[in-house]
This record gives C-alpha cells, sequence and structure tokens, in this order.
C-alpha cells in the first residue's frame, strides 16, 4: 500500500461558526427542548435534559444496568470532585471503589427572588451584570436612573447551561412567549440587540424594558411587574387563588416543582458555536494507485512463485545446506477489467483501479482516520483526481 505525504499546500485549518436555534417549551411541570419527548429517545435523562457525554443512550437500566464512572481508592488518594478529601480518608478503605453515575445531564433553571431576599447567586453576578452596562443603562446592577438595586428587588432569574448555546446566545435571537390557555399574551425581544428584553406584543406594554440578558454567560434577568394578561388570571394546581400573569412571578413556574394550570411558556434563542476544522486534499495523479494487492487483480490460474530449480513448490531454506529459495514471479498477467461495448467482445486492456478508502496516518504511520467513499472510484492511469477530505475537532 503506496504512502503519500501530504504537501504544505494540501491542508488548511479553519474555524467553523454556527448558529444552533434551542427551543424550550415549559407546560404542566414537562420542559421540553427543541419540541422532543426526551423519553421516545430513551435517553436515561428527563424531558428537556441534555445528556453531558451521551452514555448510557438506548440503554435499558433493568437488563443491563448503566455505565457509571468509578475510581478505586490508592496511595494517590484520586477521588471525584463530589466526595470531600475528610470523606475519602475516614469513609473508605484502601481497594475500596468510589463510584458515581451517569449521565450527568442539564437542563435550564428558573430562580424566583423576593423582595430583600437573600440572594448570593445573583451578587456573584455584580462584576457581569456592570459589564453590560456599555450597551444599556437598564443593565446596571444598581441604578439611580430606573431606581432599583438587583441586590434587593422581585427579580425571576433564568439560568440556561453552555452546554446548550455554546460560547455565547447570539445577539438578537431571544424570544419569550407567555400564554394563558393556549393564546399568546406577551412576548419578549432583545431587538436592539444591547441586552434589553423588551415588551413586542402585548398591546398595553409595548417597548417596556421587562429584563436583561447576559449572552456570554447564559442568564436572563426578568424585572418587570406589569400585569401581562389584561384580566385573564390563573391558579396554581391545588390553590384556587386567583393569579395576574407576570413575567416575575410566572414565567417559567413548570421547569420546577409548582406549575399555573393555564399558563405555558416557550423560550428560543440562537446559541454560538465555534468548532475546529482540518480540511486535507488527498491526490491520485496520473500513472499512480494503478496496482492493487487484491488476489483479484490477477488472472486466475497462474504460477505464482517458483524456486531457483524452476519448480512452481513454494520452498524455503532453514538452516545450513539449503539451497532453494523464494522468487515471484515477475510476469504474471494482471486481468482486464475494462468492460466492452460490444458482446462477445473483449475491450482493449487498460490499466483500472477502484479506490474505496483513503487512510490518514500521523508521523509514526498510525492509522488516525478513514475517509470512506460513497461508492468506489474508477482509477485509470490517464486519470487524475483530487479528494477533499474534511474532519471536524
Amino acid at each position: 500500500m503506496p504512502y503519500y505525504k501530504f504537501g504544505k499546500n494540501d491542508v488548511f485549518y479553519n474555524q467553523l461558526k454556527a448558529y444552533p436555534k434551542v427551543k424550550f417549551t415549559l407546560f404542566n411541570q414537562n420542559v421540553y427542548y427543541n419540541d422532543t419527548h426526551q423519553n421516545k429517545q430513551n435517553s436515561n435523562t428527563p424531558d428537556g435534559h441534555l445528556s453531558l457525554y451521551e452514555m448510557n443512550v438506548n440503554r435499558d437500566a433493568t437488563t443491563h444496568g448503566l455505565i457509571y464512572p468509578f475510581i478505586t481508592k490508592e496511595g494517590s488518594l484520586t477521588s471525584f470532585k463530589t466526595i470531600s478529601a475528610t470523606s475519602v480518608n475516614t469513609d473508605f478503605n484502601y481497594g475500596d471503589t468510589l463510584s458515581g453515575s451517569y449521565p450527568l445531564s442539564a437542563s435550564i433553571d428558573r430562580k424566583y427572588e423576593a423582595t430583600d431576599s437573600p440572594r448570593r447567586r445573583v451578587g456573584a453576578l455584580k462584576s457581569t451584570v456592570d459589564f453590560y452596562q456599555r450597551y444599556s443603562p437598564h443593565c446596571a446592577f444598581s441604578s439611580s436612573i430606573f431606581k432599583r438595586n438587583f441586590s434587593s428587588i422581585e427579580m425571576n432569574l433564568i439560568s440556561i447551561p453552555s452546554i446548550f448555546y455554546g460560547s455565547s446566545i447570539r445577539k438578537g435571537s431571544i424570544q419569550l412567549n407567555y400564554y394563558i390557555t393556549g393564546t399568546l399574551v406577551a412576548r419578549l425581544e432583545d431587538k436592539r440587540r444591547n441586552g434589553e428584553l423588551v415588551e413586542t406584543y402585548n398591546a398595553s406594554h409595548i417597548g417596556k424594558v421587562a429584563g436583561v440578558a447576559l449572552y456570554n454567560e447564559g442568564f436572563m434577568i426578568l424585572t418587570s411587574s406589569f400585569n401581562l394578561a389584561n384580566g385573564s388570571t390563573d391558579y396554581y394546581e391545588g390553590d384556587s387563588t386567583t393569579l395576574d400573569a407576570g413575567w416575575i412571578h410566572y414565567f417559567s413556574t413548570g421547569s420546577q416543582n409548582n406549575h399555573l394550570i393555564s399558563s405555558s411558556y416557550d423560550m428560543s434563542f440562537e446559541g454560538t458555536t465555534f468548532t475546529p476544522t482540518v480540511t486535507m486534499l488527498a491526490h491520485a495523479r496520473k500513472g499512480e494507485l494503478n496496482h492493487s494487492n487484491n488476489p483479484t487483480f490477477i488472472k486466475h490460474n497462474q504460477q505464482i512463485q517458483f524456486t531457483s530449480t524452476g519448480s512452481a513448490a513454494l520452498a524455503f531454506s532453514w538452516g545450513d545446506g539449503g539451497t532453494d529459495s523464494y522468487i515471484e514471479n515477475n510476469a504474471l498477467e494482471i486481468k482486464n477489467t475494462v468492460k466492452s461495448s460490444y458482446s462477445k467482445h473483449s475491450a482493449s486492456f487498460e490499466k483500472q483501479t477502484y479506490i474505496s478508502k483513503i487512510g490518514v496516518y500521523d508521523d509514526n504511520r498510525n492509522l488516525i482516520a478513514i475517509a470512506k467513499l460513497e461508492t468506489p472510484f474508477r482509477k485509470r492511469e490517464i486519470d487524475e483526481y483530487t479528494f477533499k477530505l474534511k474532519l471536524d475537532i
């Protein structure tokens, strides 16, 4: 099998930028990711979740058990981050197995913060929120203009794990919809691309800023308390107390335990991902790659090898005194595989092979990738081809 080295103009390194669309739909304590029912995929993760390592997909936990990570306690005291060093030292003996569980999954999270409630998570975002102040004054953590402070006001904090959006949420792609009995009553969008979530549907509040989005960190902070449904109300399951629809109190309820009977919500946006790619050009030049080690490449019933005495038997010399040697017949005829257009007529002989795979090797000739053609490609001596290989890293 011949080896060829890529030339300096045969390998290109690029970065592919994409904007994957993401949608979450929330209703009746269920979260749906991109309008998909997760259980149908049998991924062993709840609805609305993504599996981090895609372990245990289509795996029956009852019959086969689930794949899980484990570590045996030894002198290095290696452990999982979820197990403290103290616990490793006191609760496990040397040789014991420390185990975790798969799949590790992620989904959106919603946290309602009442007025003046303790909020360490929001406090940790102070510097991040102030960074976005250069785009909009609404992003100031504490603002004398709007007479509010994120450390004490009532708010609805929505968290989106980065596995859903990649490097950042694309500016101008956010849309939050609020429905009551299936009818759209309000919508927030970031049409200004500056982090402001502005009402664009409800006629009574069009143009009002109801919250802010932190694109790089995957947070949305809803701060508007205005009533959305113009008299329409809803109530929690098991509680007849009527409630007015609003972005702060109720948007995204159902991602956790409690939910409103008639309300549903969806949240859509586009992420931003960067995928490193390597493009390689493999050349099949004229007069090359027209031989094959496949036994069908030569005519049948030929004397493939002979000894120095001319016998057709294959012989080897073992120890002293051996006189026979192996010589390969260099006059073997190649089978003519060229098909004639006419019946009972043999076409003129022409060397041809069929390229079906292209292997990519490292400097030590270790096979690291295989490119398979959909159908074998005919290569004659007069033909010259270039195959474009693309590898996503």
